[in-house]
């Protein structure tokens, strides 16, 4: 005879564990939401955090504040564009000035070069929370950035910033899914870390070479390519764009010299692998070592 206690367990093993669906993780997100009372938010302006200030705010009201980091790291006009939408939708928001640019760590750009910059931003964010009454800082990581390099995630946690969207298992594309319901301009915008990201591990961190970097890119978006990065090499501005931009980019590369040489580069390149989001962490490898 079959032992009935052996039989059940072979019975549940059997049985797939249902995939938990998107209407799902809004509705346990919105508790989880609920649940601490107030909130800030690490809003950037990009798909992520819009969307978690968006849920935040219809969940909690007043008792949830949107804050925006300025600092030569981050493009002008994307926190024009993250102030701009606050207003538009009636958000609690404010800016405040961080001054990781002034870190000699964070200026040396190895392996560390995001722990320090959230250290600077989660310390700026920790003393609004307590002047305010604040409860919760979150940050808008999403569960596909659990696989990536990110020692910001580090920071986050000696902070005790909370990250809601990775605790209810939103990916990047139920982010943008949910956006796109709720009528949200960001549901398909390109990503856009900081600017610094673009500078090659090893090599300083300056201001000038951070606007430089802007400027291209800002003037490359404007000509039609919204997905774009230019890689500072010193005097050269190497341009990572998508394969299938190829074609168009050859028709209008007079231009974009104009507008890469126009930065304050002296060269520009295109490079031929085409775009690769978090293209220059290939060489944290060799960083390795000098980082521990």
């Amino acid at each position: 005879m079959t032992n009935p206690k052996i039989f059940v367990m072979e019975q549940i093993l059997e049985v797939p564990v249902p995939e938990t669906s998107l209407e799902e993780k809004y509705a346990h997100l919105r508790s989880l939401i609920a649940g601490y009372g107030s909130l800030i938010v690490a809003y950037s302006g990009g798909v992520d955090s819009t969307f978690l200030a968006a849920v935040a705010h219809d969940v909690l009201g007043s008792q949830c504040l949107a804050v925006t980091s300025r600092s030569p790291s981050i493009a002008p006009e994307e926190l024009e564009s993250a102030t701009a939408l606050a207003n538009e939708r009636g958000w609690r928001h404010i800016i405040v000035d961080t001054d990781e640019i002034n870190d000699p760590r964070y200026l040396a750009n190895d392996g560390r070069r995001c722990f320090f910059c959230k250290t600077e931003l989660y310390s700026h964010l920790d003393q609004v929370a307590g002047d305010e009454g604040i409860t919760k800082v979150a940050n808008g990581a999403n569960t596909d950035d659990l696989g990536d390099y990110r020692p910001g995630m580090e920071a986050a946690t000696n902070f005790e910033v909370v990250s809601p969207l990775v605790e209810v298992g939103m990916t990047k594309q139920d982010i943008r899914d949910l956006s796109l319901k709720m009528g949200l301009p960001t549901w398909d915008k390109p990503a856009q870390p900081c600017l610094s990201s673009r500078i090659p591990y090893g090599t300083m961190v300056s201001v000038e070479a951070l606007g430089m970097i802007g400027k291209a890119e800002k003037g490359l978006r404007e000509l039609g390519f919204p997905v774009v990065r230019v890689r500072h090499y010193g005097d050269v501005g190497r341009i990572e764009i998508p394969l299938a931009d190829f074609d168009r980019f050859e028709s209008v590369q007079a231009e974009a010299s104009a507008i890469v040489l126009g930065a304050g580069y002296e060269v520009m390149e295109l490079d031929t692998n085409g775009f690769r989001s978090g293209g220059l962490n290939a060489a944290l490898g060799e960083l390795g070592s000098r980082t521990k």
